[in-house]
């Protein structure tokens, strides 16, 4: 059984920004917790609100529920909710669902900071100091049950393969690691991370082995970070 933990403080310039720090799972059992976190800042006027799931280890679809139901409210009032330093795992289901069309994501608090700040006005390069330190509360704990997320997934894409100039006659194993991305996004732009890392392990990969984190960089990189990015270059080769 596992469980939910949030901290609360507050952040930004004026210190009118809600920080959430989550840890564990967001799920059927949980989110209503988080819901409940979300309620309590909007009725106390703190509409801007950054939720960190660095410690997040799941999030179902109910989970996901929670952050899509409120987040419609929370721009007609005048406020927004930002998610920050999701981990590849969360994040590979995040883009999948393309919520990423949705909700407002950043890799580190200190840009959803910069953004809030800015929207209200705020010279950001004044020195002010904006560092995250969160008031100390009680954390928030729940027994969960890790529920499955069911995805439809579309229908098999043509596999075009790599057809660019002379590489196409060159074997994807003797390539540099980038290449092997590039050809691993272009047969199927589909492939998430974690699909495209157990590409890479394939024999015509070269059975190349690279750390997950390593390889989200990588495509953040080549700018092939979320779905809408690989498929855009999936129709330009």
């Amino acid at each position: 059984m596992e469980g939910i933990e949030i901290t609360q403080g507050k952040v930004g310039a004026r210190r009118d920004i809600a920080m959430l720090m989550v840890k564990g799972y967001v799920d059927t059992m949980t989110c209503s917790i988080l819901l409940n976190k979300i309620t309590e800042n909007l009725s106390a006027g703190l509409l801007h609100i950054i939720v960190d799931m660095a410690h997040v280890n799941y999030v179902s679809s109910a989970g996901w529920g929670v952050f899509v139901g409120e987040i419609k409210g929370i721009r007609e009032r005048g406020g927004d909710l930002k998610i920050v330093q999701m981990t590849p795992e969360v994040y590979d289901v995040f883009e999948m669902l393309e919520f990423n069309r949705i909700l407002s994501y950043y890799e580190s608090i200190e840009e959803a900071i910069n953004d809030f700040d800015i929207s209200i006005g705020l010279d950001i390069t004044r020195s002010t100091k904006r560092t995250y330190n969160p008031v100390a509360a009680q954390p928030t704990k729940a027994a969960t049950a890790v529920a499955q997320i069911p995805v439809e997934r579309p229908s098999q894409l043509p596999r075009s393969g790599y057809t660019s100039g002379k590489r196409r006659k060159i074997e994807p194993r003797l390539l540099p690691l980038a290449e092997k991305v590039k050809i691993a996004v272009t047969e199927d732009p589909r492939r998430g991370v974690f699909k495209i890392q157990k590409t890479l392990r394939q024999a015509n990969f070269g059975n190349t082995r690279v750390n997950i984190f390593k390889l989200y960089g990588l495509l953040r990189k080549l700018n092939l970070d979320n779905k809408e990015k690989r498929y855009r270059f999936y129709r330009s080769r």
